[in-house]
């Protein structure tokens, strides 16, 4: 049962704080296509407005809603390009003649379509040719003042029209950034065999975050209630590099993420895809507040599994299976799933509800109604 005196910031930030909230706080994420589904039903393209038909107490403000770069033309930007934006606001895309699009860093996609819609897939590497630290250095990257977070405490105030919500600043990536630049086989490799490659493009991509980051913070710090980042260092069977490589190369950045926002008193939030299991207590000896998306058909990532051994160490954001279970399931058992996690994970806090991942094309929208409690 929902309690009227209790904001939607607030559920958040008590289910992170360990504290049993008035219902499990609940978050969302979906492809396009869902999107244009909520959009016929709900009878609004406003994403804030749908936000709010499903009770959703999360918003995310992204990094990339906030680019200005230099010598691009206006028109040449589509903030609706990504087939992966989930959030209110927009993602900078320069969309190139061929229809394909670059992000702010240059990586290139372009939609590629299947049969229930399109997903997003590199083109090319822009740094896939570089042999030297000096070819690496000439390439333009980006840099600080091609940012202008000067909206952002009226963007943030927009969401908060008449309700509270928890505002989570999406920072990015740093190693998912790098390899999407570099080309993944040969990112891999180099930062096993020339690692000082590889870990200039980390050191230049992480730099630029932590900037943004404590700007963003020192303007809005009491409107950021998460700070969140993204990088996938697993797949569905286990781990991409070993915990030690991981330790080495690529937790230094993530640990400075991780010790900023906390100079801010902000729990930060990691998005990490498939089977992460092994290094979940390392994630908490880090200081990481939340763990997103629990992909519970990944090897060792049973909900039960993550209850018992990490419940009340770490906030679990996902769980509702998105690869079998939601397209496949009934409304009745969507409903009996979140019902259950939210008791598994959720009961003396520690849990915000989500989708293992965006909701893809193939549900069908009674399961995600279903899912929110809209559909009886």
């Amino acid at each position: 049962m929902t309690s009227k005196d209790t904001s939607h910031r607030d559920r958040v930030n008590q289910a992170i704080a360990f504290e049993p909230p008035d219902r499990t706080p609940r978050d969302f994420a979906a492809v396009p296509e869902i999107w244009e589904q909520f959009v016929d039903h709900f009878g609004t393209s406003d994403r804030h407005e749908l936000l709010k038909n499903l009770d959703v107490d999360c918003r995310i403000v992204s990094y990339d809603s906030f680019c200005q770069p230099p010598e691009v033309e206006e028109e040449a930007v589509d903030m609706d390009a990504s087939q992966e934006r989930s959030s209110v606001g927009g993602m900078w895309r320069k969309v190139e003649p061929d229809g394909s699009n670059r992000d702010i860093w240059g990586g290139h996609r372009k939609a590629v379509p299947h049969q229930y819609g399109a997903f997003d897939q590199f083109v090319s590497f822009p740094l896939e040719s570089a042999e030297t630290l000096d070819d690496l250095q000439a390439y333009n990257w980006p840099e600080p003042d091609w940012w202008d977070f000067s909206p952002l405490s009226t963007y943030i105030d927009s969401f908060n029209d008449d309700a509270i919500y928890n505002i989570r600043y999406r920072i990015g990536s740093v190693f998912e950034t790098s390899w999407s630049l570099y080309n993944f086989e040969k990112f891999l490799h180099d930062l096993a065999l020339n690692p000082s490659m590889p870990s200039y493009v980390m050191e230049r991509i992480a730099e630029v975050h932590l900037k943004n980051l404590r700007t963003v913070l020192d303007m809005a710090a009491d409107k950021i209630d998460v700070v969140y980042f993204y990088d996938d260092i697993a797949s569905q069977e286990g781990l991409l590099i070993s915990p030690q490589m991981y330790e080495k190369y690529i937790q230094p950045y993530h640990q400075q993420i991780i010790d900023l926002a906390g100079q801010y008193n902000k729990p930060v939030m990691m998005h990490c895809c498939g089977s992460v299991y092994r290094m979940i207590d390392h994630f908490i000896d880090m200081g990481l507040s939340i763990l997103n998306p629990i992909q519970p058909a990944a090897y060792e990532m049973e909900p039960e599994r993550l209850a018992e051994e990490f419940g009340g160490r770490i906030t679990f954001h996902g769980g509702v299976g998105i690869q079998e279970f939601l397209p496949n399931a009934s409304p009745y058992e969507v409903k009996e799933k979140v019902q259950y996690l939210s008791e598994l994970l959720g009961t003396d806090g520690g849990y915000i509800m989500a989708s293992a991942h965006h909701i893809q094309s193939d549900t069908p929208l009674d399961n995600v109604l279903a899912m929110y409690g809209i559909l009886e």
